[in-house]
């Protein structure tokens, strides 16, 4: 009989409670970064941190969110499209079947964390209502370098008595939640919930970020959009055209008054850039600049999350999930404190945003923006990253995935495959994610489904139907094998398609609206004060 070594046998035993054990997740959300923003996904901006998670791991071609902030939070939190939990249009309330993500994994044995940004309002407190074990809660602020009002734990904080910047101070109450789980709860799961306001408007960074890409975006859109589209080409993100410019199209908010605050460097379109003034080309270089540097600045933050996780020896077996809650937007307006002309752009003082045309680059290839259903405002990157479970490296997955599919997944990772539904629930209409991390396999669904804002959209294997309120609701056919840029519209070519897709979408929409229950009666006036929404 041969007799190993004592620490021979120790190390097999801790190697087998590690394979053994549960897995942690670190669920990582951007707010209005567009499909090509990140370095691995076209971009020339520097994302080191995230373009190495996506080298070791994988990177999702065809991922999709809501095309809007709080319908992609609600269906994270809960694994049901927005219009069953009453949240897209917003009801005030889950219904009483709603469980949510950190109230599941608590069953399974999690301690759930969450930092940053929100928005889920039929659950407006994080901890009580979400079922997070603890929570730094950053109401959607109009100034990254101030909060409009945060939160520890449900409770109220004082205002910052030093510097502070949205994504440094997201990512510090992370580290400081791993740090004490460390601590505390080390044989322990945990699920960690880190939402970044960056980089949506106001586009405001530290200057010394600004200063890296200070002259980056003076060649013009068109040049920066061919160039990512030519790198997405060449690794096998896309297989499309490029899509065309849409420079007719004007975000739903916003309004004219506000180019008066803004001055004569704004433009509400994408305008074509030879037609833009001299300072007008600076102006809109300068906002691109900046909003890569909330994405290099979101990049560097992710950086020191992930340094933590090494330092408590939890990287091999946390699966690391990145992507983004809608497309670019297109939206130019000035809310909060205003737009002051003779500050620094970029700066805590100043209001701008983004606009259409550095929206359009963003999204490359595709059309529209955040808000729309088009591929421009519900395509995003998604990065997964878990050394013990995901063993090939720097592949991508070209199966249609969507927001819907990551609460089955983790569940599924967490011990629950086939988890019970409390009474008068629908079944979780997404998919496990866990069969592609192994393979590039198509996952198995019967349609995915979009509803916002009056923008509508099916898509069924790689046919997909899509209309838009601008353009009277009337239904577009693409077959998404070879246009994805949705340029060469099919409806005229094979209408019963389109009928029958098209009843699909109103039997679908019906179902989800009854799901979803009764709108709550309206208060009459003067009988209460009710939240006013997050925009």
């Amino acid at each position: 009989m041969i007799r190993l070594p004592l620490f021979v046998l120790l190390l097999a035993v801790t190697s087998l409670h590690a394979a053994s054990s549960k897995p942690n997740f670190l669920l990582i959300l951007a707010d209005d970064l567009g499909y090509s923003d990140l370095g691995c996904y076209g971009s020339e901006i520097a994302t080191p941190n995230l373009d190495k998670l996506a080298a070791e791991g994988l990177r999702f071609t065809q991922f999709y969110n809501t095309a809007r902030c709080w319908p992609t939070r609600s269906v994270l939190m809960t694994g049901h499209y927005a219009q069953q939990v009453g949240m897209d249009p917003q009801y005030g309330r889950f219904p009483d079947w709603v469980r949510t993500l950190p109230q599941r994994l608590s069953k399974l044995g999690y301690r759930s964390y969450h930092s940053g940004k929100w928005h889920v309002n039929n659950a407006p407190k994080v901890v009580a209502d979400g079922g997070f074990t603890r929570s730094y809660y950053v109401a959607q602020q109009d100034n990254h370098f101030h909060p409009k009002r945060h939160e520890l734990d449900d409770k109220p904080l004082p205002e910052p008595d030093g510097p502070w910047y949205s994504s440094t101070a997201m990512a510090q109450y992370a580290i400081d939640f791993l740090k004490e789980h460390a601590q505390q709860h080390a044989d322990t799961p945990f699920f960690t919930y880190l939402a970044f306001t960056a980089p949506h408007f106001p586009v405001q960074a530290p200057q010394e970020d600004i200063d890296k890409y200070k002259d980056h975006y003076t060649k013009g859109w068109p040049a920066t959009r061919a160039a990512r589209f030519a790198k997405q080409k060449e690794v096998g993100l896309v297989h499309t055209t490029l899509s065309d410019p849409e420079p007719q199209i004007t975000a739903p908010s916003g309004k004219e008054s506000d180019l008066e605050i803004l001055g004569p460097g704004e433009t509400r379109h994408a305008v074509p850039w030879e037609s833009l003034t001299e300072e007008q080309k600076q102006f809109q270089a300068t906002k691109e600049a900046i909003h890569a540097a909330m994405i290099d600045r979101l990049d560097q933050e992710v950086g020191r999350v992930l340094a933590q996780l090494k330092a408590m020896n939890a990287m091999e077996n946390t699966l690391i999930l990145f992507l983004s809650d809608n497309g670019a937007s297109a939206e130019v307006m000035v809310r909060g404190l205003g737009h002051d002309k003779t500050v620094p752009m970029g700066s805590g003082l100043s209001y701008l945003c983004l606009g259409p045309g550095g929206s359009t680059v963003s999204n490359t290839p595709f059309r529209r923006h955040k808000i729309w259903t088009h591929e421009g405002g519900i395509s995003t990157p998604l990065i997964a990253h878990w050394p013990q479970g995901i063993a090939v490296k720097g592949e991508l997955r070209d199966t249609p995935g969507h927001v819907i599919d990551i609460v089955p997944t983790l569940l599924a990772l967490a011990g629950d495959e086939h988890p019970v539904m409390p009474d008068n629930a629908p079944p979780y209409p997404g998919r496990s994610l866990v069969p592609a991390f192994a393979k590039d396999e198509t996952i198995s669904r019967d349609y995915l489904f979009w509803n916002h804002s009056g923008n509508h959209a099916l898509r069924e294997g790689d046919w997909k139907i899509v209309s838009a309120a601008d353009n009277n609701d009337v239904w577009e056919l693409y077959d998404l094998s070879t246009d994805r840029a949705e340029s060469n519209n099919l409806a005229a070519k094979d209408p019963e398609r389109v009928k029958a897709m098209a009843e699909r979408w109103v039997k679908l929409e019906k179902e989800f609206v009854a799901q979803a229950g009764p709108k709550p009666a309206v208060k009459a006036k003067g009988s209460g004060k009710g939240k006013k929404a997050e925009k």
